[in-house]
């Protein structure tokens, strides 16, 4: 079977990818620009996978023409959640819906495959509402459309897995706004995927509508709860009618991985009771779906074997607006700190340090001083250190890392490029080269580059240059020197 995932770069796009490639089906994957997607992890695990990427913006519909027009299933799992307002949000799903119908009425297709929001009750948060509109432009389609809608999707990296699991283990006493006592009725990762794959080409599930939930339905207060006693942890949660949405999404930005805009976002729908009412789908697709208290602990197991195939961070929210292969490091017009130092150790130790930086392991020098400027980057809306990195010892071209993005990860070469998306007067990299010196001694080369933008710029590098002599040189020879622990 021919297949075409949009947003084929997001956290279910991917997972979707993956078990689609294990049925020997063959797949397009449509992202802005290849390396939006990391091909590695695919070809891994399925070195002979007919995976095709297609370069393609659902905002220029010109460039949709990649397409081929023998697609026999699509699957639209594009959001714009993270736009800078509700507007934004709105407008970029309904126009991106539109270009995807227009483009997709020239082909073959036989049914596309939606996966929205569980929206039952009134009046819908501006979230869920945009999520009925792209579900109304699908139908309007000349071929059939199936809508799947979700509540809380539960799974290792995913965005409601990673906010319940960053407020319930760094907070022992939570005082909650009082969407806390919200009904929903969450499902498991796995049985998501489940039904996107069970509903393809099924007859009966054309035209149609179906919400998609687990066996439980379950207060926010209860699913924190649940996560604290699956991880043994005693935690006190009460409630209180003072809390207005926007101090409710500051501070769930400022606890966990979600920035401001998201944080908003979800804070909006909160209000939301989500529970499966459109049923049907156990008819098409019959399947075990698993509970609550299974699904966290599935995923449970899959981060503490840092397992974790896709997150929620991957579909580039803060690079949205560039082509991420066009971000290179400048040479020109900036400001640089150079470290360089041979040494005597194994170099494959050496590169493993590299490997390992950023996230629990931290940036081996003055951490504190990098958790303080993570803390003012979120404070002026940025991303802080909240994103971590990737779980493993691997590094992939795209992968958040903290406040950085990975521009270049070559392990053979051992260079290892990465992006500031921290709030900065400017844009900065920071880049890790291990090579032979002009003796032939092994060295590490590591580059801090800033590009000013105007004046606060260049008085942002010089306030900044005292903390950058200890910080950047402290860094390097740690790298060289620390002893890394599996």
């Amino acid at each position: 079977m021919r297949i075409l995932v949009t947003g084929a770069n997001g956290y279910i796009g991917q997972r979707l990818i993956r078990d689609l490639l294990l049925e020997a089906n063959i797949v397009y994957a449509m992202v802005r620009h290849e390396s939006r997607l990391q091909t590695e992890k695919f070809n891994k695990r399925h070195p002979d996978a007919k995976l095709n990427i297609i370069n393609a913006d659902l905002l220029e519909p010109e460039t949709l023409k990649n397409i081929p027009d023998d697609i026999d299933v699509a699957y639209y799992l594009v959001h714009s959640m993270s736009g800078k307002t509700s507007k934004d949000f709105e407008e970029l799903e309904k126009l991106c819906a539109q270009n995807f119908v227009n483009r997709m009425n020239q082909t073959k297709l036989k049914q596309v495959i939606y996966l929205g929001g569980i929206a039952n009750s009134n009046p819908l948060s501006k979230h869920l509402r945009s999520r009925v509109n792209v579900e109304n432009i699908l139908r309007t389609a000349k071929f059939p459309a199936t809508v799947l809608r979700a509540a809380i999707i539960i799974g290792s990296g995913s965005a409601s897995f990673e906010i319940i699991r960053d407020l319930t283990e760094k907070l022992p006493i939570m005082l909650a706004p009082k969407w806390i006592t919200t009904k929903c009725q969450p499902i498991g990762i796995k049985n998501v995927i489940e039904y996107l794959k069970g509903v393809m080409l099924q007859e009966k599930a054309y035209g149609e509508i179906f919400d998609i939930g687990g066996p439980d339905i379950l207060s926010y207060r209860s699913m924190l709860y649940g996560y604290a006693k699956a991880r043994g942890l005693k935690r006190w949660i009460f409630s209180t009618y003072f809390l207005p949405p926007r101090f409710s999404a500051r501070w769930l930005s400022l606890i966990t991985t979600a920035d401001f805009s998201l944080a908003k976002n979800l804070v909006t729908s909160l209000k939301n009771e989500v529970i499966v009412k459109k049923t049907g789908i156990e008819k098409i697709v019959p399947i075990k779906c698993y509970s609550y208290e299974e699904s966290l602990q599935r995923s449970l197991i899959k981060v503490s074997e840092e397992d974790v195939f896709s997150s929620w961070k991957d579909a580039f929210i803060y690079l949205a607006s560039k082509n991420f292969v066009d971000i290179e490091v400048p040479e020109y017009g900036c400001f640089f700190d150079r470290q360089e130092f041979e040494f005597d150790r194994d170099i494959e130790e050496v590169k493993n340090n590299i490997w390992n930086i950023g996230g629990e392991r931290g940036w081996y020098y003055w951490d504190w001083a990098w958790k303080i400027r993570g803390l003012l980057d979120i404070l002026f809306g940025g991303v802080g250190l909240r994103r971590g990195r990737r779980g493993g010892t691997q590094l992939y071209q795209g992968d958040a890392l903290d406040f950085w993005r990975v521009l270049k990860a070559d392990k053979v070469k051992c260079h290892l490029a990465l992006y500031a998306e921290m709030k900065l007067p400017g844009e900065a990299f920071l880049e890790f080269i291990v090579d032979k010196g002009p003796n032939g001694k092994n060295r590490l080369r590591q580059i801090a580059t800033f590009r000013p933008a105007g004046l606060w710029g260049r008085l942002y590098w010089f306030l900044m240059m005292p903390a950058h002599i200890f910080i950047f040189k402290g860094m390097a020879k740690s790298i060289i020197n620390t002893k890394h622990t599996n």
